[in-house]
């Protein structure tokens, strides 16, 4: 199997890392932390590059590209540590162009592609645990209308996003519906979450909807996937940053008169932080070349690949800190602000030992098949 990239591919990642590393600095992100966790300003900028419809066809104004470049782009903006969720976007535009009916598709993913609407997924319950059959909110239909109700909690940018995505029940099934932002009957409460980005609980009461499909769950499924394919490859980007401003620190810092990257204790560390970022860029190409699959063969290498990624982001993030000393947790060191977002990487739709139950009860279910 071929694992080079593409002229276009290349390309593509170059025009991303320039972008991140002349017009994302770490100032400019501290900034937008102190001012809430995201920045319009920047989610412009990153429209303006064409990034937003990525995986929107160009019928409607899109640029027609697959998971191998959202994983391209997600890298690059991790290595940056970029607090807009760009991640919801490739879930919004992945989700409407393969589910929503034609005249859902055509209100939506043209604003999406240009930037001009910031869609998200608004999915998580408190009593659900990462499971994503379980689910509380109810929508009602009225002649072609729908309302709906419900609250979702840690819903990214919640407070400043254009429109939801949302599941919710219809009788005893789970619906997926697309919610405007300006509706009538919602409320939201924004808070920054651990890595500096922002979040919210919102509140829908009969607040008005259009139907996405009524083959909520799949949908969901599908939905959530993307976006574990999508943090696999920022936490990529995260930890080659780390890895390499590790380096940078053990090439500079001295003791007893010569660079502490002579020590050799201190070598074997960094390989071994190199050995867990390795096996998490061979996972996350995994994960992405596996959105394409059936259902079943899809959700088994999300799980996969979300166990590895989460050994290696926290064995990378550790180490880091460990090998910086006391400046590593500091907040105006930058290391610690990479770990951070490490943390909150491992929880992203579903911790290691969430998906390893997952992984644990397929393989129970393939050796009941051939047992």
């Amino acid at each position: 199997m071929d694992f080079d990239f593409s002229d276009d591919q290349e390309q593509l990642r170059d025009a991303v890392r320039k972008w991140v590393d002349k017009g994302y600095t770490f100032e400019r992100r501290r900034a937008a932390v102190k001012a809430g966790g995201f920045s319009r300003a920047a989610y412009g900028e990153i429209a303006g590059l064409g990034l937003c419809g990525l995986y929107i066809s160009e019928d409607h104004g899109g640029l027609g590209m697959g998971p191998v470049e959202g994983m391209v782009v997600m890298e690059e903006l991790g290595r940056g540590i970029v607090l807009e969720p760009f991640a919801q976007t490739l879930i919004a535009g992945g989700l409407l162009s393969g589910y929503a009916p034609a005249a859902v598709q055509s209100q939506w993913l043209p604003k999406i592609a240009s930037g001009e609407a910031l869609v998200v997924l608004a999915h998580q319950e408190r009593a659900a645990r990462y499971r994503l059959d379980c689910c509380e909110a109810t929508a009602a239909a009225s002649g072609s209308a729908w309302s709906l109700n419900g609250t979702k909690s840690v819903v990214p940018v919640g407070d400043q996003a254009d429109a939801y995505i949302v599941p919710a029940k219809v009788g005893e099934n789970i619906a997926l519906f697309i919610v405007p932002g300006t509706a009538a009957g919602i409320t939201t409460r924004g808070y920054a979450t651990q890595d500096g980005a922002r979040a919210a609980e919102v509140v829908f009461k009969d607040a008005a909807a259009s139907l996405i499909t009524t083959d909520g769950l799949a949908a969901l499924e599908h939905a959530v996937d993307i976006g574990i394919a999508a943090s696999c490859a920022e936490a990529v980007g995260v930890m080659d940053k780390t890895m390499a401003i590790t380096a940078e620190y053990l090439n500079t810092r001295k003791q007893f008169g010569v660079v502490i990257s002579s020590f050799q204790a201190l070598r074997h560390r960094a390989a071994d932080m190199k050995m867990q970022l390795e096996l998490g860029r061979s996972m996350s190409y995994y994960a992405s070349l596996k959105l394409g699959a059936p259902a079943p063969e899809r959700r088994a290498a999300m799980a996969r690949a979300k166990v590895q990624l989460g050994q290696s982001m926290r064995f990378v993030g550790q180490q880091a800190v460990q090998l910086h000393g006391g400046i590593g947790v500091t907040d105006e060191y930058i290391v610690s602000h990479y770990f951070k977002k490490l943390t909150q990487l491992e929880m992203t739709y579903g911790d290691s030992l969430h998906h390893l139950g997952e992984v644990s009860a397929r393989m129970e279910d393939t050796a009941g098949v051939f047992a």
